[in-house]
């Protein structure tokens, strides 16, 4: 059953509010949003503790308590005129016809992760709708499922299902502080794709509301907008409240390993047979490598190697993780001591590096362990590496020294699922994601001008031996280097660049859903899919 029901008190706002996304500028003061937004305030669930403006002494605290890349919290970064830190899903539609009316932009932010910022900055003025307070989690053992409202964690989705059942889990990313509002709708993928597929491969039911404010389950939304928000992200299409999951059996007993190799260690070998055994290992077992730059160990000059550090989740237990080692990458030399047995809620605090021990409830805190200013981008591999290309990149990281790759192996469960049965595209052929990563501490846009072009380098390198004709990449990793709608007249068009590599063929279908159900574009943002030039 729904977390959420439309309440008949919430039709005056549907009747009063009947307006058109058309308004014009001259009634776009933020006073008389704030106005609007209090007039038709439910006396039951008054919008008031809600809002935060620049005035209120918590204002800052509120916006800067989700803001996970601090590349956008510079003296200079624009601010809201206003966080509406939603309680009640009738804020959500006041907060959706207001701005329409009064002609603001709305960005819509869950739990902040997003790698450019663009669920809290903007170039234009604008408002956050924070759905950070919209975050129960009703889990259902009987049925195997559960209503996660898209303000919760993945963290919390992980922790509500451990308090009732040991035995089910739900293959979702790998940091506990993700939201889950901008995880699901953007694909949302972790160390049990290869088993499960994808976050949005397990979604049966959602609850948004359009732009017309009407709060639409399945059922009522029609399934081309239903598809929409599972993979092709939700802000364009309206602000997702909730998603029905299907949870997946975990066996009691997993077994995670962290082994790590440098190049005096085989590391450029055991990469290389990485690429031809990972997505075709038995579907029970993901093998994620990252690698990294560090000083040779002993070496007083500062010289510099590369580490690749293997990180595994294995359903079953290490006897017969051993087992499928030793018989398709017995070249990574795993060993019994290498290997954790523990529970699948315990695996998720392993992969994120909490300390052996930790109890579960850590999985409910929303401070990140770290936070820093950092800089993503994302490929896709179709053809492995050969082994004098991977020996050229592995030298260019070593001159670069800061950027990281990671490697996500797929087949299994991701070649088996048509690649338009979501929009996500990415299935069957491709042998893994790429992703590159740079973090750095010093604030300004000088240091990110630096850390920004070392990581477009690395990029650059690896263009050989990625996906062409377009250049793929995963939406939920988000990069504005590959396009950006200024959401004017040559919107389709500015959004087609990106949207190719993002979609592919699923960004045509993504486009007429778009237009129907949001002609005016209103849920916009710097990469929203936009609607149909004529």
């Amino acid at each position: 059953m729904a977390i959420l029901r439309l309440s008949l008190l919430l039709l005056p706002i549907l009747l009063v509010l009947s307006i058109s996304c058309t308004a014009s500028a001259s009634s776009s003061a933020p006073e008389n949003f704030v106005s609007c937004l209090l007039s038709h305030s439910l006396p039951c669930h008054p919008i008031g503790p809600a809002i935060y403006t620049p005035n209120n002494a918590s204002y800052s605290s509120v916006l800067e308590s989700y803001i996970r890349n601090l590349r956008f919290y510079e003296s200079y970064t624009r601010k809201p005129y206003l966080i509406i830190t939603a309680l009640h899903v009738s804020h959500v539609q006041q907060a959706i016809l207001c701005a329409q009316k009064h002609n603001l932009q709305m960005k819509i932010r869950s739990g902040g992760h997003d790698f450019e910022g663009v669920s809290y900055v903007a170039e234009v003025p604008f408002f956050i709708l924070d759905l950070f307070n919209l975050r129960t989690i009703n889990v259902d053992i009987k049925t195997e499922t559960a209503w996660v409202q898209t303000g919760a964690t993945l963290g919390e989705v992980y922790y509500r299902i451990y308090e009732k059942s040991k035995v089910h889990g739900f293959p979702a990313g790998v940091c506990p502080t993700v939201g889950v509002g901008g995880h699901f709708s953007g694909g949302g993928y972790g160390n049990m794709m290869r088993k499960y597929g994808l976050s949005v491969d397990n979604i049966v039911d959602a609850q948004i509301v359009d732009v017309h404010g009407r709060l639409l389950d399945r059922k009522s939304m029609g399934e081309d907008l239903f598809w929409a928000i599972t993979g092709g992200g939700g802000a364009s299409f309206g602000v997702v409240i909730a998603y029905k999951i299907n949870l997946v059996r975990v066996p009691e007993t997993v077994t995670v390993f962290r082994v790590i190799r440098t190049l005096e260690q085989n590391a450029t070998d055991i990469v290389y047979r990485w690429q031809y055994v990972a997505n075709k290992l038995d579907n029970d077992l993901f093998i994620r490598p990252i690698m990294d730059v560090v000083n040779v160990t002993g070496s007083q000059t500062g010289e510099k190697t590369l580490r690749a550090t293997f990180n595994a989740l294995f359903l079953g237990d290490s006897a017969r993780l051993l087992s499928v080692m030793n018989k398709s990458f017995p070249e990574l030399g795993l060993e019994q001591s290498d290997c954790q047995e523990m529970s699948w809620v315990e695996s998720t605090l392993f992969w994120t590096d909490f300390p052996k021990g930790t109890a579960p409830e850590a999985l409910l805190s929303r401070v990140p362990q770290v936070r820093t200013h950092f800089k993503r981008k994302s490929d896709y591999v179709k053809q492995p590496i050969p082994k004098a290309g991977l020996k050229w990149i592995i030298q260019k990281m070593i001159e670069l020294q800061t950027p990281l790759l990671t490697f996500n192996p797929y087949g299994g469960r991701m070649a088996e699922i048509a690649a338009s049965a979501k929009p996500f595209p990415h299935r069957a052929g491709n042998l893994w994601n790429v992703q590159y990563a740079t973090n750095w501490d010093a604030s300004g846009s000088e240091a990110a001008e630096k850390y920004i072009d070392l990581t477009r380098k690395l990029f650059e390198y690896m263009t050989p031996f990625v996906s062409k004709n377009p250049r793929e990449a995963f939406f939920n990793y988000k990069d504005l280097d590959i396009g950006i709608n200024h959401n004017d007249k040559g919107s389709y068009f500015e959004g087609r660049v990106f949207g190719v590599k993002y979609f592919k063929e699923n960004f045509d279908k993504l486009v007429l859903i778009k237009t129907k159900v949001d002609p005016g574009n209103f849920f916009r943002n710097e990469q929203s899919i936009p609607t149909l030039p004529y």
